[in-house]
C-alpha cells in the first residue's frame, strides 16, 4: 500500500512543473479546492496517506480536523470520539463512557497509535458508510498529530516547489473546556511555531463555535483567515461575522435550494451577501458519490462554483474538482 501511494505521489509531481511564485500569484483568485480530510474518496480520511494522496491531486489546500488527546497532543480525526473509524472497542474495550462511545480526550497520544484507522463505519453494523470506497479495516491506517501533518505538507512543499495550504478545524471547544483543556491555545502555539501567523501564510483556520471564533481573534489576537462554519440558516449574521473573519463555510444545499417547476436550480442569496461583506465562501461537502439531485459531479461543480459563485469547494474527490477547475479556466 505504501508502496503504491508513493509511486503515485512521485509520478503526480514529476507530471507537474514547479510553481514559481508569480504564478502562484496569479492563481490567488482562481477557485480554491480543499480537500476534506485528504483524499477521503479514496482512502480512510485524515490519515497520512489520504493527505499525501490529495497533495499529488494539487488541491489548494488540505484540511485537518483537530482533537487533543489526554496529553495535550492535537490529534487530526473528525469526530471527538473514536469508534466510527478505529478499532478502539476491539482494542480498549474497558475504556468507552456511558454513552457507549470512546472519546479521543481519554487517550493518551501513545495508546491512540496503537489503534488501526479504517474507512468510516456504523460500530453497530460494521458497515461501512460509503460501501463504494476503501475497503474497511484493511491495508494498515494509524492516527497522527497535526504536528506530524504539518511536516508532511511542508516537506512536501519544499521538495516540490509547491505552495499547498492547511486548513484546520477546532473541534468542539466546548466539550474541551469541559475537560479542561484549552484547544484553541494549544493548535494556535504550534500553528505559530510552524510559521501560520498572518492571512498570508496559507492557513485557513475555521470552526462552527463563533465565541471561539471571536474569542481566537480578539484574545489571542490571531491574524489568521478566519472561516465561520454554519450548519444552519445563518444569513442574517453575516454583517457581524464579518467583523471576527474572513470567510463562512455553509453547507452547500444553503445556497443550491433544489429547482423549480421549469427545472431551474433555485440558488439563494447567500454568497452575493457574503461577497458584500468581502467574506469569501467556502462550501461543504462536496461527494462524487452522494450527488442527491444532481446528474453528475461536473454539474454539481459548475452551479455551485460558477451559477452560485462560491469561491471554493470541501471535496473527498479533490481531483475531479481541480481537473473541472482547470478545464473551466
Amino acid at each position: 500500500m505504501y508502496r503504491f501511494l508513493i509511486l503515485f505521489l512521485m509520478l503526480s509531481l514529476s507530471c507537474s512543473e514547479h510553481k514559481s511564485e508569480t504564478k502562484m500569484e496569479v492563481q490567488k483568485n482562481k477557485k480554491v479546492v480543499i480537500a476534506h480530510r485528504g483524499a477521503s474518496g479514496y482512502l480512510p480520511e485524515h490519515t497520512l496517506l489520504a493527505k499525501a494522496m490529495a497533495y499529488a491531486m494539487d488541491a489548494d489546500y488540505l484540511e485537518q480536523d483537530i482533537v487533543l488527546s489526554k496529553d495535550n497532543v492535537p490529534i487530526v480525526i473528525h469526530d471527538i470520539h473514536l469508534e466510527t473509524v478505529t478499532d478502539v472497542a476491539l482494542k480498549f474495550p474497558e475504556r468507552k463512557r456511558k454513552d457507549e462511545k470512546f472519546y479521543v480526550i481519554d487517550f493518551t497520544f501513545n495508546e491512540l497509535k496503537q489503534l488501526n484507522v479504517s474507512e468510516r463505519f456504523e460500530p453497530a453494523t460494521n458497515k461501512a458508510v460509503f460501501p463504494k470506497r476503501f475497503p474497511t479495516f484493511t491495508s494498515t491506517f494509524k492516527l497522527h498529530s497535526l504536528q506530524e501533518e504539518i511536516e508532511l505538507i511542508q516537506g512536501l512543499n519544499k521538495s516540490t516547489g509547491k505552495n499547498i495550504g492547511i486548513y484546520p478545524e477546532i473541534k468542539d471547544p466546548a466539550f474541551h473546556q469541559k475537560e479542561g483543556k484549552d484547544i484553541s491555545k494549544i493548535v494556535l502555539k504550534i500553528l505559530n511555531n510552524y510559521g501560520y501567523k498572518t492571512k498570508n501564510d496559507r492557513c485557513i483556520l475555521q470552526c462552527f463555535d463563533a465565541d471561539e471564533l471571536k474569542r481566537i481573534r480578539k484574545e489571542f489576537k490571531s491574524e489568521l483567515f478566519l472561516v465561520q462554519l454554519m450548519e444552519f440558516k445563518e444569513e442574517e449574521k453575516l454583517e457581524d461575522i464579518a467583523i471576527y473573519a474572513n470567510g463562512i463555510g455553509p453547507w452547500y444545499k444553503q445556497i443550491i435550494k433544489g429547482k423549480d417547476k421549469n427545472g431551474n436550480w433555485l440558488i439563494s442569496d447567500l454568497v452575493k451577501k457574503a461577497h458584500k461583506y468581502n467574506l469569501k465562501v467556502h462550501a461543504y461537502t462536496f461527494r462524487a458519490d452522494q450527488l442527491d439531485d444532481f446528474e453528475t459531479f461536473e454539474e454539481l461543480l459548475k452551479v455551485a462554483l460558477y451559477d452560485a459563485d462560491i469561491d471554493g469547494v470541501f471535496t473527498d474527490f479533490p481531483d475531479l474538482a481541480v481537473d473541472f477547475i482547470n478545464k473551466k479556466d
